[in-house]
């Protein structure tokens, strides 16, 4: 559907600072990670459809001890694992809109919150043009990854705000989950439909947000749609 410029913004919410999950959410990585997990589930005998639903959002050594072989070496397994996904570059693209919201945003009042390893997050963040934000908080950056609320919670101390300053954009589950648990409101990113997602707004990618500054806050609201009720936002 077109944008209607008369229509009201369908969901409008004031923050002091944007935390962003990255694969699924600014990064459509899909084909790479897919790829990567299916040639280590056919090593492992894992069921490839149960690990894909278990392991988008989280740290890749959660999924790797679950579905590996018993006396698998978790930490050269998931080392080799990264470097397959270094490796691939085809495939890898921009949510729409997501390097040039980054772009409109205060360095001071943003974080990348990725269950990726540090170096694969900055590859995939030059991938689409993307600035790095100051900070950073990656997988080897906690010990309790996503859905705990220890990412976002640190992302948001790091920033030097309140939890309820910030708002999260995620397209995972268990990093939905991690907003919730750490008192922080959330935006869908994408087509995920999940327990997690019925009471949240949702954008299928950046292009559909408008931002505005006010004072000291930014008013972040969703664009109205012609003949879109936008009654689930």
């Amino acid at each position: 559907m077109t944008e209607d410029p008369t229509a009201p913004a369908a969901h409008t919410l004031e923050t002091r600072g944007f935390l962003f999950d990255m694969d699924g959410t600014l990064v459509d990585s899909t084909a790479v990670v897919e790829a990567t997990w299916a040639g280590f589930a056919r090593q492992h005998g894992a069921d490839l459809v149960e690990l894909l639903a278990v392991s988008h959002g989280r740290k890749a050594e959660e999924t790797v001890a679950r579905f590996g072989s018993a006396g698998i070496d978790v930490d050269a397994t998931v080392a080799e694992l990264v470097a397959l996904e270094l490796g691939a570059v085809d495939g890898i693209v921009e949510i729409p809109g997501a390097a040039a919201f980054l772009a409109a945003l205060p360095a001071d009042r943003v974080a990348l919150v990725t269950s990726a390893p540090r170096a694969l997050a900055e590859a995939r963040m030059r991938m689409i043009g993307a600035a790095m934000p100051a900070v950073i908080v990656a997988a080897e950056d906690v010990v309790h990854g996503k859905p705990a609320p220890d990412p976002y919670l640190s992302a948001a101390r790091q920033l030097g705000l309140h939890p309820d300053d910030v708002v999260v954009f995620e397209d995972a589950d268990a990093g939905l989950a991690s907003a919730r648990a750490a008192g922080m409101r959330a935006y869908v990113v994408g087509a995920l439909e999940s327990a997690e997602t019925v009471a949240l707004p949702r954008v299928r990618d950046f292009a559909e947000l408008r931002l505005e500054q006010c004072g000291d806050a930014y008013r972040l609201s969703i664009r109205g749609r012609a003949g879109s009720p936008d009654t689930n936002r």
